[in-house]
């Protein structure tokens, strides 16, 4: 069931995703209602999970990931358990960054970053392909990025 938002509250999570760093008062003051109900408001939203965290986005470039590649993962066997099973192991990888499960041919897609091809094909070798109940991997190295919109769209 989606949220049921009102017009403050899309403003709010507007503000905070394109600036999560700003204090409640300035949040209050660009959404136009005062500093407490406002605090109240983002807490019912993180309450909820509408907000499920802040970060600070780093540019991977500058600190030495000049890789940026994706894997599309077959497995032998898609039962639950082996899922789940591929999800843990996935987790325990620090070059992937994203992992997706699919539906269609490929079962999952992981993006990968890494300080520098051989690195990555170390990891695509020795771990990705030597994982359990992996049967197939395709990797696609990136040109460059076209666009990064790491938030959900939000009209206004």
């Amino acid at each position: 069931m989606k949220a049921r938002l009102d017009a403050i509250d899309w403003q709010i999570l507007k503000e905070l995703q394109d600036d999560g760093r700003m204090t409640n008062v300035e949040l209050a003051r660009r959404v136009g209602i005062s500093a407490p109900p406002c605090l109240r408001r983002v807490r019912a939203l993180e309450e909820a999970g509408l907000i499920q965290g802040y970060r600070t986005l780093l540019d991977e470039k500058q600190l030495g990931y000049d890789v940026t590649a994706f894997a599309m993962v077959g497995l032998h066997s898609q039962t639950e358990a082996d899922l789940i099973a591929f999800e843990q192991t996935v987790e325990k990888w620090p070059l992937v960054r994203e992992s997706y499960m699919l539906s269609g041919e490929v079962d999952f897609l992981l993006k990968c970053v890494s300080p520098d091809l051989q690195t990555f094909q170390n990891f695509v070798i020795r771990e990705l392909t030597a994982a359990p109940n992996v049967d197939s991997v395709r990797t696609a190295l990136t040109i460059r990025r076209t666009k990064d919109e790491p938030v959900v769209p939000i009209d206004g």
